[in-house]
């Protein structure tokens, strides 16, 4: 059994599975392959460059992974527009669309929930110096809507390796969002 690779000492080494996607380069040409009540997790990760065709090609893979599993599609959307971001971010902020540096992403779904952990090769941030998009004087501006909306939409989401990584997790059937009217 594989494990999948490790940027920090301490972090814990987790048990790697083989590809599972169709069309994958070892598993030949694309064919359907459904998924759903597996007892047993499964996990992939793949490296990509910092590019974000790469990005959403990766993005497709665990979607399609969550529609085979039948997710619910709140489930979907939560971790389409999370994953999005979080990927997003790495390439754009975190390794400046850089040609010599990856982002790493490992993915685990099970029939309770799916996690997934994205990992870039930049200088890394302060998630809690992000201003409140929401607060009036940065109503106005882009900036920091990606991190209150995978916030709203996850079961679990934390930065770690000083803002270079983000592990995130979405329950199955999750209520998330809750709503204030």
């Amino acid at each position: 059994m594989m494990l999948c690779p490790d940027s920090s000492p301490n972090r814990m080494q987790r048990p790697f599975l083989p590809d599972i996607f169709a069309g994958d380069s070892r598993s030949g040409p694309e064919t359907p392959v459904r998924i759903a009540a597996m007892a047993e997790p499964v996990a992939f990760e793949t490296t990509i460059p910092s590019n974000t065709a790469d990005g959403l090609a990766a993005q497709e893979k665990i979607v399609s992974l969550m529609e085979r599993w039948e997710y619910s599609s709140r489930d979907v959307f939560a971790m389409r527009l999370s994953l999005e971001e979080a990927v997003t971010n790495a390439i754009r902020h975190g390794n400046r669309f850089s040609e010599e540096k990856v982002v790493y992403i490992f993915c685990e779904i099970n029939d309770q929930q799916m996690k997934v952990i994205v990992r870039d090769q930049g200088e890394g941030f302060v998630p809690e110096e992000i201003p409140d998009p929401t607060a009036a004087e940065y109503i106005e501006r882009p900036n920091g809507r990606g991190l209150l909306l995978m916030r709203a939409y996850l079961s679990h989401c934390e930065y770690t390796e000083g803002g270079r990584c983000i592990t995130m997790v979405r329950e199955r059937n999750s209520e998330l969002p809750i709503l204030d009217d």
